[in-house]
């Protein structure tokens, strides 16, 4: 599902509130998680799943193509743990 469909099956859920402003909302909503996990805080909506911030250290890479060592910085990258009740649903179907 991209942005846009999110948007626009919202829309079509709440007939009251025109796509434009969705948009809006969705991009609040958004900006809030980025924000978060920009001061490394974790959000986490109940149900669904937690987004987090790991660090991961600087390492010595290989280029695939040459082989010769890169050295790749250490970094900051979003985590996303999912929910129990997101997991069950996801493999309720399976046998």
């Amino acid at each position: 599902m991209t942005r846009s469909e999110l948007v626009h099956k919202l829309a079509l859920r709440f007939p009251d509130i025109s796509e434009d402003h969705m948009e809006r909302i969705v991009a609040l909503i958004f900006d809030e998680i980025s924000g978060s996990l920009a001061k490394k805080n974790r959000a986490e909506f109940r149900n669904f799943g937690a987004f987090s911030v790991r660090h991961r250290k600087g390492r010595v890479g290989r280029n695939p193509r040459t082989g010769a060592a890169v050295k790749v910085e250490e970094k900051d990258i979003p985590f996303f743990k999912c929910g129990r009740s997101l997991l069950s649903s996801l493999n309720q179907w399976k046998s």
